[in-house]
């Protein structure tokens, strides 16, 4: 394990450093992100002014939703989405080869090559969001709600990883499946809307077959919902996140067994 956190270091500071040798391409992505992110709350807004509740959610309780959302996405594509997104391209090339005769963990070598700074700092913002939220509700979560909710954030990057990876992974049949892993990075936006509004056979396909809506909405309700036992939410992303990374592994492992190299 030590061995892993000391590569990982190394692969940050590298990461950090080519972030930094662009620096106006940095900046621009962030402000293009904030941009992003403050259209998503300007949604929320039009659609409050018009409505006073969206079933058992009131204005600032989707507004946390959102920003625990960004929290979730930006994290995911900080660490995990362009590493995961570059798979089939790694596949295609044959570039995929270097990795593998590492004399590491192949899921490990192609998960963790590049970090986004510009997402983390954005993934702040959701914090700031959240906590905005959180004063205009007139809440203060007890210490275990806001363990709760960080360990909920943990296995929400988890569910994103998981489900991304095994898509990527089709990539060693069909070579080019950038068109799945960007689709479900954009499909992972209904994880911002509060889950009542969806039909019940889509809460359930998408709350444990595909567990994406849970992502978001279950950390803001242990946060937010005052529950008296939020530990059958808690019980619910775990299982959904734990099975979604045991499958993927699974995947990821039958996949390299199909690949054929570069040299083959």
């Amino acid at each position: 394990m030590r061995r892993y956190l000391e590569i990982y270091g190394i692969m940050l500071r590298n990461s950090l450093i080519r972030e930094m040798s662009f620096k106006a391409n940095f900046v621009l992505w962030l402000i293009v992100e904030v941009l992003w992110f403050c259209g998503q709350i300007f949604f929320f807004s039009i659609i409050f002014g018009q409505v006073d509740r969206i079933g058992d959610w009131s204005k600032w309780e989707v507004v946390l939703l959102v920003g625990t959302h960004q929290m979730i996405a930006q994290l995911f594509q900080a660490f995990f989405f362009v590493n995961i997104s570059n798979i089939p391209e790694l596949v295609r090339t044959g570039k995929l080869d270097a990795l593998l005769v590492l004399p590491i963990d192949s899921q490990f070598a192609v998960s963790s090559r590049q970090f986004g700074l510009d997402s983390v700092l954005n993934a702040l913002l959701g914090g700031a969001v959240v906590l905005v939220s959180l004063a205009r509700l007139h809440i203060v979560p007890s210490a275990g709600a806001v363990l709760l909710y960080l360990l909920a954030l943990g296995f929400g990057v988890a569910i994103h990883y998981s489900i991304m990876l095994t898509l990527a992974a089709v990539s060693f049949w069909i070579v080019r499946a950038q068109g799945l892993v960007y689709g479900y990075f954009n499909f992972i936006q209904i994880a911002r809307y509060p889950d009542v509004i969806f039909p019940r056979l889509f809460q359930f396909v998408f709350g444990w077959i595909i567990p994406v809506i849970i992502v978001a909405n279950i950390p803001a309700r242990i946060l937010i919902k005052q529950l008296g036992n939020p530990g059958w939410l808690m019980l619910h992303l775990v299982i959904a996140a734990s099975a979604a990374f045991c499958l993927a592994r699974v995947f990821w492992r039958f996949a390299l067994r199909h690949y054929g190299s570069a040299s083959s």
